[in-house]
């Protein structure tokens, strides 16, 4: 007979307390999916829009950019632009993450998705 401690077999995991946090982990890349957040680059000059889940929704040139004789410096603020907001995506994924008790599940993960 395996004896029970605080509805856990003793030595084994909570399986209701992992249940619970993996379902606290999916509500919260459900929210940081939904989120919107914009790259910019060259001071504004250049947007781009894209959501916590990594969709590109959309993108916004300044005319003043827009030099003919020049093209590489579009593609390059374009470029930064992107990182600026997959940058800002992770930053929404992290902290949509960081603010949950992962509890017995953070164990699991060897502490991945726990504040260090």
């Amino acid at each position: 007979m395996t004896e029970q401690v605080g509805g856990a077999e003793a030595g084994g995991l909570d399986l209701g307390a992992l249940l619970g946090a993996a379902g606290q982990m999916m509500q919260a890349q459900q929210a940081a999916a939904q989120a919107e957040v914009v790259g910019t680059a060259g001071g504004g000059l250049v947007e781009v829009r894209v959501t916590g889940g990594g969709e590109f929704v959309g993108v916004r040139l300044d005319p003043s950019v827009l030099d003919p004789s020049d093209p590489a410096l579009v593609e390059d603020l374009v470029l930064a632009a992107l990182r600026d907001a997959m940058a800002r995506v992770q930053q929404v994924q992290a902290s949509a993450m960081g603010g949950l008790d992962l509890g017995a599940l953070g164990g699991l993960l060897g502490g991945a998705g726990q504040p260090s």
